[in-house]
């Protein structure tokens, strides 16, 4: 059954259908019985001019990323950036442009290698080693005042001594003298012998890296240690030495030979290998008591660590005064 025609196609003939171009069909064709039936308003064809506007009407308008992507590789597979670059014109670079170039890239390129080299080889240095060398460093110039003012103490005991002379008379400057002489307290001069003894090769004692010759070693590795300079000491005093000095020190009243840490102290002064004893006394005497001959046992005791005793003997010997400190309960005796 037909709708009533509209007022403007009265006398027209309206064919019942007219032949739907390709481009323009449906998706999709409705059903009689589909639910928008009901918003039909005839059931006869439409004009030609009204075919298209009524086919995007009734198209099903699909919003999907995926076939937008497959519709942009297909119609359009070239970036629009890439298209619009190729409209540029070409020009033509003079030569000395290029090569400036190139050498501005090639500088730029050697100094950021450098950079990058200079980087790498400061993440590889070892932080602490700096710091030891510093400590080291101010390790020796405390030292080295330390020997300063030993001298100037020596110097200043040396003007006392002479004053004492001047001032008293003979029998006490001759009992002065003999008690500085015993005490150390003087600078001597006579013929001894000279005892030298250094840790093994094996051990590393060399303190370049700003650390001590102990650090860096092993406890499979035997050192010289103040227990055997002690011993060395003491045998030489009982062979009658009357004036001892190790590594220039004198051995005094108030001085000791310990370890302290990782380092031997002869007084407050630290001692390094090759450890060197001054004796003053019969030279004969004093280097066959610390020879090896009459010291087997021990001499085979420290062949066995890689370490080698050397006694030399000297027919003139000099060794400065001991330091001493100030006396706080030493009271003479009336």
């Amino acid at each position: 059954m037909r709708a009533q025609e509209p007022a403007d196609l009265v006398g027209q003939v309206v064919p019942d259908s007219f032949p739907v171009p390709e481009e323009t069909a449906s998706v999709h064709r409705r059903a009689v019985f589909s639910a928008s039936i009901a918003g039909i308003d005839a059931h006869h064809a439409a004009l030609p001019s009204d075919i298209g506007q009524a086919s995007r009407r009734h198209r099903r308008k699909a919003h999907d990323s995926s076939l937008q992507l497959l519709d942009d590789l297909t119609n359009r597979p070239m970036d629009p950036l890439f298209s619009d670059s190729r409209l540029a014109t070409q020009r033509n670079i003079p030569a000395w442009e290029r090569w400036l170039t190139r050498v501005i890239v090639f500088l730029i390129c050697v100094a950021v290698g450098f950079c990058s080299s200079l980087f790498v080889q400061q993440l590889h240095t070892d932080p602490r080693k700096e710091v030891r060398q510093n400590w080291a460093n101010e390790l020796e110039g405390l030292n080295g005042e330390v020997d300063k003012l030993n001298t100037e103490v020596s110097e200043l005991q040396s003007q006392v001594t002479a004053k004492s002379k001047q001032s008293g008379d003979g029998s006490q400057s001759d009992t002065l003298i003999q008690d500085e002489l015993v005490n150390g307290l003087s600078k001597v001069k006579g013929e001894g012998v000279t005892l030298t003894i250094a840790n093994p090769i094996a051990a590393d004692d060399s303190s370049a890296d700003g650390t001590y010759h102990r650090d860096t070693t092993t406890t499979q590795i035997r050192l010289v240690s103040d227990t055997d300079l002690q011993l060395f000491v003491s045998l030489l005093w009982q062979s009658g030495a009357e004036a001892i000095a190790v590594n220039g020190y004198r051995i005094g009243v108030q001085t000791s030979i310990r370890t302290a840490g990782q380092t031997i102290m002869v007084g407050v002064n630290p001692v390094q290998s090759p450890y060197r004893i001054e004796a003053i006394g019969d030279r004969d005497a004093l280097a066959t008591a610390v020879g090896s001959e009459r010291q087997p046992a021990l001499y085979s005791s420290l062949a066995n660590a890689g370490i080698y005793p050397q006694v030399s003997k000297s027919r003139s010997l000099t060794l400065e005064a001991a330091a001493l400190g100030n006396l706080s309960y030493t009271r003479k005796d009336e």
